[in-house]
């Protein structure tokens, strides 16, 4: 299995050893954990975000209609003849 070497301060080491006696586990389940959970995070962003960006294309005219106000200029809008 590949693995990753990580560097901590003497400060963030103590800490996560304290954390980890908490919590009954090792250091490096800790770890291995915290890191998956921010892994599980990310990929929930991503697929927000993609979920949003297939939602506002589908909706564009009604979000148009809705607040134009914050529409951008028509090509060629506002130039001087």
């Amino acid at each position: 299995m590949p693995a990753l070497n990580v560097e901590f301060s003497d400060r963030e080491l103590e800490d996560l050893r304290q954390i980890a006696k908490e919590r009954g586990t090792s250091m490096k389940a800790l770890v291995r954990e915290a890191a998956a959970a921010d892994i599980a995070r990310h990929r929930a962003l991503q697929e927000g975000a993609e979920a949003f960006r297939r939602f506002f294309a589908t909706h564009k005219d009604e979000f148009a209609a809705a607040f134009p106000e914050d529409e951008p200029p028509a090509k060629g809008a506002g130039r001087a003849a």
